[in-house]
């Protein structure tokens, strides 16, 4: 419930828990994925598999939203896709904030191992998505082709709204399926829409009573220095190598939680 009393993170939780949000900002500014560390780091810590998922929303969402700074330049370009995309992706990420307040924490954790998994395969797929949309750019047109877009993003949007990893990946497929070729413009509506989704969500969380504030906090903090630092000096850091750690991290993690769900 709201305003709950949680107990006191000790000096060491503090640490692992800014060191995890630091890296996961770090990923996302490099190459996204930090829901794979901060998330599963709350759950090792002992928050619930339904707290842990809305506090790393929380604790990411700013530094996401902070990232469209970067890209104002281009917001003028794409003013006219995001009044196409702008209510879906509200609505669907309400609705998947709410889909998952009603799921209960049992079931979503049972979930979990399925959904790291599937963002751990996204995260991996994201170069041969990009590749084949640039291959197939225009591949839908016409009146219809805006329509199955935007049904497109409403399923996206309520899949960030209920976990959220790798809805950025999916987001650039469809945009260059519908014929966007400037990655800088589809990097800037696609973090716009998906802080709105995660800025969605995160409120019914916090209405629903789902934040570790405490934890929270801490994350916050983290996650905004990995972002700052990482922003200066992410041209020094080998991109691929980054990629492949990340994917490493999100088998090890959804191993981990198969075992944990379905053999321990």
């Amino acid at each position: 419930m709201p305003g709950k009393d949680y107990p006191l993170v000790t000096v060491v939780q503090i640490l692992e828990l800014a060191a995890a949000a630091m890296v996961a900002g770090s990923m996302n500014a490099v190459a996204g994925g930090g829901t794979l560390v901060t998330f599963p780091t709350l759950i090792l810590l002992g928050t619930g598999s339904e707290m842990a998922n809305a506090t790393s929303t929380l604790a990411l969402v700013l530094g996401t939203a902070g990232s469209m700074f970067g890209y104002r330049e281009h917001l003028g370009a794409i003013r006219s896709w995001l009044a196409r995309f702008l209510v879906v992706s509200v609505v669907g990420g309400l609705a998947g904030a709410m889909l998952l307040t009603h799921t209960s924490d049992s079931s979503f954790s049972r979930m979990v191992p399925f959904l790291i998994l599937f963002a751990t395969l996204l995260f991996m797929a994201q170069d041969a998505f990009r590749r084949f949309a640039k291959k197939e750019e225009g591949l839908l047109k016409g009146g219809r082709a805006i329509w199955v877009a935007m049904a497109f993003q409403l399923a996206v949007a309520i899949y960030g709204g209920f976990f959220g990893a790798g809805i950025g990946i999916l987001m650039l497929a469809s945009l260059g399926f519908l014929g966007m070729t400037n990655i800088h413009e589809m990097n800037a509506l696609k973090t716009v829409l998906g802080s709105l989704i995660n800025a969605v969500a995160t409120v019914w969380f916090i209405r629903a009573g789902l934040i570790d504030w405490q934890k929270a906090g801490i994350m916050t903090a983290g996650a905004l220095v990995g972002y700052y630092l990482t922003s200066h000096y992410a041209q020094r850091i080998p991109q691929r190598r980054v990629r492949q750690l990340i994917s490493a991290i999100g088998f090890g993690i959804s191993g981990v939680m198969f075992y944990k769900q379905f053999v321990k």
